[in-house]
C-alpha cells in the first residue's frame, strides 16, 4: 500500500473543514429563511438604531435618557411622513397633466419606431395593445387574487415594521447594557475576543449605515435636480425611487434612472430620455470615484468585484432584502476577521505592538 501523498493530506483535511463551514453557514442560512421576517425586523432595528444613536445621544445629555429616544423616533417619523405627504402631493398635482402627456408620449413614440431605422408596422403596436388589453380582461380574477395576496404582503410588512421600531427602541435606550449582559454570560476566556469583534462589527455597520444614507441623498438631490431642469415629470417620486435605489450598491441606481429615462421617453421625447440615459453614466462614476471613496472608505474596505458577487449572492439568496444586506453583512465578517487578526498579532509580538 502506497503511503497517502501530504498534498492530498492537506487537502483533504481543509476539504472537511470546509464542508463543516459551508454546513454551517447552510443551516443559519435555512434558519433565517424560515424567520427572515424577525431577521429582518432586527436589521432594520439595527439600521435605525446606528441613525439616531449620535442624536439620541447629544439629546440624551439635556434630558433623560427615554425621553431622547422618544423624541429621536418621532421626529425621524415626522420627518419620514413629511417626505411622503410631498411625494403624495407631488403625485397628485402632475396626475392629469402626467397622463395627457404619457398619451401623447406613446403616440410620438409609435410615430418614432414607425419611421427610420426602425420602420415598426404600426398594426404590429395596435395588435400589442389590444393583446394587452385581452390579457387584462381575460386574467381579471387572476390579477385580483395577487392583488389580494398583496394586500396580505402588506400587513406582514406592517409587521415586521412595528417590530423593528419596538426592537430599535430597546436598542436606543439599553444597547449598550444588552451587549455588557450578553457578554457576562460567555466563558471568561472568550469575553474579550467577542469585546473586540462586537466592537469592530458596530463600527463597521455604523459607519456603512451613514455612509449609505449620504451618497443615497446626494444621488437623490443630483437625480431630482436634473429632472426638474428637464423637466420630467414626477421628479421628486423619481428622485425618491433613486434615493431607496442607493442602498443596492452598483446595480440599484442603474435601475431607478432606467425607469425615470421611462417616463422621460413618455413624456418628453427620445432627447430628454437620451439625457437621463447619460446620467445613469455620471453619477455611476460619480459614486464610483468620488463618494464611496469619501465616505465609506473608513466603513467599507471592499473590492468592488467584491461588493458586485455580494449583491449578486445576495439578490439569488434572498431577493431584493439579501441585495440590501449583503454589503454590510460581508462588510462587517471582513471587519471582524481583521479586528481578530489584528489582535492575535498583538498578542503574539507585544513587543513590537507597543513600539508601533
Amino acid at each position: 500500500m502506497q503511503p497517502v501523498s501530504p498534498l492530498l493530506r492537506t487537502a483533504a483535511s481543509y476539504a472537511w473543514r470546509l464542508l463543516v463551514v459551508g454546513a454551517a453557514v447552510y443551516a443559519v442560512f435555512v434558519v433565517l429563511g424560515r424567520f427572515h421576517e424577525i431577521a429582518v425586523a432586527l436589521f432594520l432595528g439595527l439600521v435605525v438604531s446606528a441613525l439616531l444613536s449620535a442624536p439620541t445621544r447629544r439629546l440624551a445629555r439635556a434630558v433623560p435618557r427615554s425621553i431622547a429616544v422618544t423624541l429621536s423616533l418621532v421626529g425621524s417619523a415626522v420627518l419620514l411622513l413629511g417626505v411622503l405627504t410631498l411625494v403624495g402631493e407631488a403625485v397628485a398635482g402632475e396626475s392629469t397633466t402626467l397622463v395627457r402627456e404619457f398619451r401623447e408620449g406613446l403616440a410620438s413614440i409609435q410615430e418614432w419606431l414607425g419611421g427610420p431605422p426602425f420602420r415598426v408596422n404600426s398594426n404590429t403596436l395596435s395588435n400589442l395593445q389590444e393583446k394587452i388589453g385581452e390579457y387584462l380582461s381575460t386574467h381579471r380574477s387572476t390579477l385580483l387574487n395577487q392583488a389580494v395576496s398583496g394586500a396580505g404582503q402588506v400587513v406582514r410588512v406592517l409587521t415586521v415594521m412595528a417590530l423593528a421600531i419596538f426592537c430599535s427602541v430597546f436598542f436606543l435606550y439599553g444597547g449598550d447594557r444588552q451587549w455588557s449582559w450578553f457578554r457576562e454570560q460567555l466563558p471568561v476566556s472568550a469575553r474579550a475576543r467577542v469585546g473586540i469583534a462586537g466592537s469592530a462589527a458596530w463600527r463597521t455597520f455604523t459607519g456603512y449605515t451613514h455612509g449609505i444614507v449620504i451618497v443615497a441623498a446626494v444621488n437623490a438631490v443630483l437625480v431630482g435636480l436634473a429632472l426638474y431642469l428637464l423637466g420630467v415629470p414626477l421628479a421628486v417620486p423619481l428622485a425618491l425611487l433613486e434615493f431607496l435605489a442607493a442602498f443596492i450598491p452598483l446595480v440599484g441606481s442603474p435601475v431607478a434612472l432606467a425607469v425615470a429615462a421611462v417616463v422621460a421617453l413618455a413624456a418628453k421625447g427620445p432627447l430628454v430620455a437620451g439625457v437621463v440615459v447619460a446620467l445613469i453614466v455620471v453619477i455611476g462614476q460619480l459614486e464610483g470615484h468620488v463618494l464611496h471613496p469619501l465616505v465609506m472608505s473608513r466603513a467599507v474596505q471592499l473590492h468592488p468585484l467584491v461588493v458586485a458577487i455580494s449583491v449578486v449572492a445576495g439578490t439569488i439568496a434572498a431577493g431584493v432584502v439579501g441585495a440590501v444586506v449583503a454589503v454590510p453583512l460581508v462588510s462587517v465578517v471582513w471587519s471582524v476577521h481583521t479586528a481578530l487578526r489584528e489582535d492575535r498579532i498583538r498578542a503574539r509580538h507585544p513587543a513590537q505592538s507597543a513600539d508601533e
